[in-house]
């Protein structure tokens, strides 16, 4: 079958195959709720059948698919070549999933707009970069280890699995999947092996210690997606009666997993002020403005967690909510650094005094830790046992990946916590943005600007994603379409420093010297009026190749211990700095090992 996409009309037995292929795409799962997808691959493609694949162009697709102006200009508008990213990303996944075994391949290649029709065989095949996070009550029985001198008591760790199986088997609340017996068990590999491949969200597992008559059975309970031990506990017996033994084990795990399923994380975390609806209402309301990573949203925030220490002066959520608002005001070049240090250290340690088992309060504290103090060791620590507390709280997950683990370089396991919180709040705009960011760091540009799209598509409101959007062109010399992300995000955001210094670098680096030092200048007069972090100007600085002025700026960032600064080991932005004795000196400042 001699298939390809060309600016001639295809034969009609082709022409045939093509249109029943597009219309299984259009059909399936992939396709089924991406509705500008579907106009954009069904236009294209017809155009290339009735051989009028050369007036494909961006201005064509964007006016006819996407209902833009005759104005409309793809220079500053990028919604053409992002949506052609997501269409790629889209025909993937429906190959991969859905049509592995079908005829044709339509394939939409970089750098154009005329697809190409051509014998699947020669598709590539795509692994899924996102874990898939499971029903809570999903569940799988390890077999016990023996540790007994001997090594004697496999017969009795066999029947205690099989026992407990056979309890939760009768459990409607648990739904038990099968272990391979020819797989390892009781390592952190097999756990590992048992969250990823068997899709469970809890892992029994435990071992047997036998002295003369008398055994020690240890159970625990562990939260496959992040590891931590959910419970632990042991049953010292005399092995007169196995069978009574092994029942009594039973048991205890299957009431244990009940409390687990019932609780939740409430059972783990802080206690929830039902009492006072009022404090809990406005606690809620103030999480919201803080998803929201907007100077107003911010301020917002404060406000509503104020009251809410105000109805309820124990409430260590408001704290932490406190803590994490005042942060971010910093964070995001709001307010100085110094304006919000005290307020977030405070009202974090305060969050942790008032509810020692609050997994928000230890999260909190642990982002002070790192992002202020440049502590990492206690930083770890307080994330660590934040997850122990409630291993789906998605925001320890967040902030442990970008806050500790990234500093630290340790991307990898930076890019499976934020992508574990992305399955636990999958509609959380900060967290999709934060996972690109992450593919980022990684100098996976491809990744990152599919998780870009992702977050756009879902908020398209949401300027921070068009800001780390313009960091990956940029990366990639995409310059124009940089600037248009930078601009949009400024549209969204009118009074960032953050965005207009991204253009103004991006201006930098692609020549436009002028239109940089404007906004160069502009900042300058917006730092008489309001804090601009010395981070922006330097980078500016650095672009238009004024090293003097830029390392006098980075110094006055360390000064101001600025939150961008922690990831100066990884932004691609600084990769040629880094061998520069200027630079180390000051980045030896972060004491990062």
């Amino acid at each position: 079958m001699a298939l390809q996409g060309s600016t001639t009309e295809l034969a009609k037995d082709s022409t045939v195959k093509v249109t029943e292929q597009l219309n299984r795409i259009l059909a399936s799962k992939a396709f089924r709720q991406a509705d500008r997808l579907k106009r954009f691959l069904t236009f294209i493609v017809e155009e290339t059948i009735a051989g009028r694949g050369e007036r494909l162009k961006e201005f064509v697709v964007g006016v006819e698919v996407f209902g833009k102006p005759e104005s409309f200009d793809p220079r500053n508008d990028p919604i053409v070549r992002v949506q052609a990213r997501r269409l790629r990303a889209q025909l993937a996944r429906y190959y991969r999933e859905e049509g592995p075994d079908g005829e044709l391949l339509i394939e939409l290649p970089k750098g154009g707009y005329a697809p190409i029709f051509k014998p699947l065989k020669s598709a590539p095949v795509r692994r899924t970069i996102s874990p898939t996070l499971v029903s809570r009550n999903t569940a799988v029985v390890l077999p016990f280890a023996d540790h007994s001198a001997g090594g004697d008591q496999e017969y009795f760790c066999r029947g205690l699995s099989e026992e407990i199986i056979h309890t939760l088997a009768g459990t409607d609340s648990i739904r038990l999947v099968a272990w391979n017996e020819g797989a390892a068990a009781g390592t952190p590999l097999a756990m590992k092996e048992a969250a990823e491949r068997l899709n469970v969200a809890l892992i029994v597992t435990g071992s047997v210690r036998k002295a003369g008559s008398d055994a020690r059975i240890t159970i625990n309970l562990v939260d496959a997606a992040s590891g931590c031990y959910l419970w632990s506990g042991t049953i010292d017996r005399t092995l007169d009666n196995i069978f009574e033994v092994q029942e009594e084990v039973a048991r205890t795990v299957a009431e244990q997993l009940k409390r687990e399923l019932a609780g939740g994380t409430q059972s783990r975390n802080v206690r929830r002020p039902m009492e006072n609806m009022a404090a809990y209402n406005l606690y809620l309301q103030g999480r919201y403005h803080v998803n929201q990573r907007t100077e107003e949203g911010l301020r917002k925030a404060v406000e509503f967690f104020e009251k809410a220490t105000v109805e309820n002066g124990q409430y260590a959520q408001a704290y932490s909510g406190l803590s994490d608002a005042y942060g971010l005001l910093g964070h995001y070049g709001v307010l100085a650094p110094a304006e919000v240090w005290t307020k977030a250290a405070s009202n974090a340690a305060w969050a942790v005094l008032q509810d020692e088992n609050s997994a928000e309060a230890h999260t909190s504290l642990a982002h002070v830790k790192s992002t202020q103090d440049w502590d990492w060791l206690g930083s770890e620590r307080e994330f660590q046992r934040a997850l122990a507390l409630d291993p789906r709280y998605s925001t320890a997950h967040h902030w442990y990946a970008m806050s500790c683990l990234t500093p630290l370089g340790r991307l990898d396991q930076a890019c499976e916590e934020m992508m574990l919180a992305h399955a636990l709040d999958p509609i959380s705009s900060i967290i999709g943005r934060d996972l690109a960011r992450i593919h980022y760091y990684k100098q996976d540009y491809e990744a990152a600007l599919e998780q870009c799209d992702h977050t756009i598509e879902l908020n398209p409101h949401f300027s921070p994603a068009y800001w780390i959007l313009g960091l990956v062109q940029e990366q990639r010399g995409e310059f124009d379409e940089s600037a248009a992300a930078f601009q949009r995000a400024i549209q969204l955001s009118p009074r960032s420093p953050l965005m207009q210094a991204a253009l103004g670098r991006t201006f930098a680096l692609s020549g436009k010297k002028g239109e940089a030092l404007r906004i160069l200048r502009e900042l300058y007069d917006l730092a008489e009026k309001r804090y601009v972090s010395p981070f922006e100007l330097a980078s500016i600085h650095f672009a238009m190749e004024q090293a003097d002025e830029g390392f006098r700026w980075l110094a006055k960032a360390f000064q101001d211990r600025c939150f961008e600064l922690i990831s100066l080991r990884v932004d691609p932005r600084w990769g040629a700095l880094r061998g520069n004795p200027r630079f180390h000196k000051l980045f030896d400042q972060l004491g990062l090992p």
